[in-house]
């Protein structure tokens, strides 16, 4: 892992930035709306369960939680309340775009070479939610929102640094590829 220099920052800066304005409004959201608006949005992946109540929602809160609506199964159990209003995601979903950003936040600063250290920290970082996924589906329990909180974070900053070290891979190859026409 090295310091990354002020001219490559930007390339990375540009993939954060939209991240932390994503995970900003998330967390935004349940503030803005009256207090205890949002209950129970529980429903299924991929299906828009809620759509009459998330389009009463006003502008720009409805277009966040009919994301949700459609990427997350959005069960109140396994949900955040901020202002007595459920969040757009459920804890992981919600803990996987939190990683996102505080991964490329990262990548802003640092550098990370692909490597056989870079592949064992993805395994780590892949581990948590694997386990509880399984563990889980097997009924052997049943994960709190503590333990989605953490594991989504952690795959969340995985993949966020992941895709800073694609984007600075893309940019290398490019670079080579220029080098070797002149």
């Amino acid at each position: 892992m090295e310091r990354r220099g002020k001219s490559s920052r930007l390339i990375i800066l540009i993939f954060f930035i939209p991240f932390f304005i994503w995970i900003f409004l998330q967390i935004l959201a349940p503030l803005a709306l009256p207090h205890s608006c949002v209950d129970d949005l529980s429903g299924s992946v991929g299906v828009s369960d809620n759509e009459k109540p998330i389009d009463e929602l006003p502008a720009p809160w409805n277009f966040l939680y009919s994301c949700g609506d459609r990427l997350c199964h959005q069960k109140a159990e396994r949900s955040f309340f901020i202002n007595d209003n459920q969040m757009p995601f459920c804890s992981r979903c919600t803990a996987i775009w939190l990683g996102f950003a505080i991964g490329l936040g990262f990548m802003v600063f640092y550098k990370i070479k692909l490597d056989e250290k870079f592949l064992i920290l993805i395994l780590i970082g892949l581990a948590p939610i694997g386990i509880d996924g399984v563990g889980q589906l097997l009924k052997f329990w049943e994960s709190n929102n503590l333990i989605r909180l953490i594991s989504g974070v952690l795959i969340g900053i995985v993949c966020g640094v992941a895709i800073g070290v694609i984007i600075d891979e893309v940019k290398e190859m490019y670079i080579i590829k220029k080098t070797k026409r002149k």
